[in-house]
């Protein structure tokens, strides 16, 4: 399951829904990363978002690089092709759509223009902390306040939530969650990063602050945790909410993250995900941040972004329904990939 972010992500290349129908040939896109989760899952969810609205096929690219070659900065690694794995693929023919994502995937993207003279359209997901001009198109959260001709910002990361998954994912674990009172609160715990910390005695206030409204409205738990979830942190939030109505994903079996959105009556979410609260504030249900051990001034903003819309407020230990309009970045990310691709297949 999962990020630099984390959110948990099964394998395996998606099944895109039916896209339009079209007399042209499919786009042929690979969604590249490190196989990271949560960065597989932002590469993931823009290249589905695109097979949602075109005919695509999409190929999923897990870049690994030989010795301590991944290690090295961008400027330091010339020569990419002779480093990289051989079960990572990255070998013509060129996709007509390149969507990456992470630090290990940058001496590939900056080249691929060349490497297919510029019949590659190229997409950077997130900040890359270089020059943008070898990219077509980057795709950074807003809160890194990047800019540039070739920059399209959007509030968090291009994520996997729409309304069918949500559906399909709830139908599929409908068994497991058909029988849990409402209100239902889906709680989604990330863990550790460089910013953020889950200790044991944060994940005990935690586990206090989820238990006490949840039983006050009759309701249950559904709870699932990321791979940088501290083990003694799930631990004790495991023990001080088993007993209660619900449901604990153990790490056992298919995650059902996204029937526990699509189940919720409300969701609780920690702050320290760029992705976890966009998949959160994707499903237009009232969404409440759970405070962690320390802070960040980008993920600050980011949190603030996300209350301006409407879609999130703090946790302060009771549980009201409000409307938005659910974020649909993804979506606008997509419409733009496709919009400047068309463009640039026009002018060649």
């Amino acid at each position: 399951m999962p990020v630099t972010d984390e959110t948990p992500v099964p394998d395996g290349t998606p099944t895109s829904p039916e896209a339009e129908t079209s007399t042209s040939q499919p786009i042929r896109l690979w969604a590249v990363s490190d196989g990271r989760a949560g960065i597989e899952a932002q590469v993931v969810g823009l290249a589905n978002a695109l097979a949602r609205k075109r005919e695509t096929e999409v190929t999923i690219k897990r870049v690994a690089w030989q010795g301590h070659i991944g290690r090295l900065p961008w400027w330091m690694n010339p020569f990419p092709l002779r480093f990289v794995t051989p079960e990572s693929q990255i070998e013509a023919p060129w996709p007509d759509i390149w969507v990456a994502a992470g630090r290990a995937t940058l001496p590939l993207s900056m080249r691929m223009r060349a490497w297919s003279r510029g019949a590659t359209y190229v997409v950077q997901i997130q900040d890359p902390r270089m020059p943008t001009s070898p990219f077509d198109l980057v795709i950074p959260p807003r809160h890194d306040r990047l800019q540039g001709d070739n920059v399209f910002p959007i509030t968090g990361s291009p994520g996997r939530v729409n309304v069918d998954r949500l559906k399909a994912d709830l139908d599929r674990f409908q068994e497991m969650i058909e029988p849990l009172p409402h209100p239902r609160v889906a709680v989604v715990i990330g863990g550790k990063s460089k910013a953020h910390n889950l200790s044991p005695e944060r994940a005990a206030a935690m586990a206090a602050e989820i238990e006490l409204p949840v039983v006050e409205a009759g309701g249950s738990v559904m709870v699932t945790f990321t791979r940088r979830t501290p083990e003694a942190a799930k631990a004790i939030l495991t023990a001080r909410l088993r007993h209660m109505p619900g449901v604990i994903w153990d790490g056992e079996g298919e995650n059902p993250y996204f029937a526990f959105l699509g189940a919720a009556d409300y969701i609780l979410v920690t702050e320290d995900s760029t992705n976890l609260a966009t998949d959160a504030a994707s499903t237009g249900k009232p969404v409440f941040v759970l405070k962690m051990e320390g802070q960040s001034l980008k993920f600050g903003l980011f949190h603030e972004d996300l209350e301006r819309l409407g879609a999130t407020r703090p946790f302060g230990g009771s549980f009201h329904s409000w409307t938005y309009e659910p974020l649909a970045e993804t979506d606008r990310a997509a419409d733009e990939v496709l919009a400047r691709f068309d463009v640039r297949k026009a002018s060649t």
